[in-house]
């Protein structure tokens, strides 16, 4: 899918009974001995601006942050690629990787499984359309507009629902990755997307437009195996470095644009 959203965190909650018992994880002290970190991240081809290991392209923001941290641990990262986001805890749960990365999510069901490190970078649910029709700001637009496109099975799904949209209303463009060349052709008039994707297609396709935002805000983050809190306070420590001495702001620039300082903030 070229521009994912969240599954919505019911579907989750189902993945999540088959998840494997926890292999023993390594924390820290083993990670340093053994001289390499090893890094569970899904390839995103089509939005390689969070993860990528193409050699003719930028590493991407969450590959940058993570290889800054193995440096100040003297230590390599070995990158372990998935094909889908529903893979990601069940390899970490088996002991395949010490952290999970790469544009993912920080649900409830994923936490009881993992920790979380502290937010590397906000998201939400939110509404987008094209110019020059108005951005839909305020719920009585949402609720005017006859038909809102976005991904089946998703937290934005969800997110309409519980703003009023009525069912009937909502729409799932097939395939799933049609969503945003669907809505700026005018077929749709607005839809239902993930905050980092609109960002993302709008550096290439300028009249998209950000409207209201669904829900409560959400953040990404890196997930590590429970049971390892010295790499956890490392990570989050790395972290909050990061957003400190003006890298964070520097790769958001870097990989979303200028305007992305401001849009995310608005988010918040």
């Amino acid at each position: 899918m070229g521009f994912p959203g969240r599954i919505a965190l019911t579907t989750f909650a189902v993945l999540a009974l088959g998840w494997p018992a926890t292999a023993a994880a390594a924390d820290l002290a083993e990670i340093k001995s053994r001289g390499v970190l090893k890094v569970v991240a899904v390839l995103q081809r089509p939005t390689p601006q969070f993860f990528t290991l193409e050699p003719d392209l930028e590493p991407g923001f969450d590959r940058e942050v993570l290889e800054g941290f193995a440096r100040a641990h003297g230590v390599k990262i070995e990158y372990v690629t998935l094909t889908s986001f529903d893979q990601l805890v069940p390899a970490l749960l088996e002991g395949r990787g010490d952290v999970i990365a790469g544009r993912v999510s920080n649900t409830p069901a994923r936490a009881e499984h993992v920790d979380f490190t502290v937010e590397v970078f906000p998201t939400r649910d939110m509404i987008f359309n094209h110019a020059p029709a108005p951005p839909v700001l305020q719920r009585d637009q949402l609720l005017a507009l006859p038909r809102i496109a976005t991904l089946r099975g998703s937290s934005m799904a969800e997110a309409l629902r519980a703003a009023g949209v009525a069912e009937a209303k909502i729409v799932y463009p097939d395939p799933p990755e049609s969503l945003p060349t669907r809505v700026e052709s005018g077929e749709y008039p607005a839809g239902a997307w993930v905050l980092e994707a609109a960002m993302i297609w709008q550096l290439t396709h300028p009249t998209l437009q950000m409207g209201m935002s669904l829900g409560a805000p959400q953040s990404l983050a890196y997930g590590v195996p429970k049971g390892t809190p010295r790499l956890l306070a490392a990570l989050n420590d790395h972290i909050r470095l990061v957003k400190q001495s003006g890298t964070w702001n520097r790769l958001v620039v870097k990989y979303f644009g200028v305007r992305a300082p401001e849009i995310l903030k608005a988010a918040r």
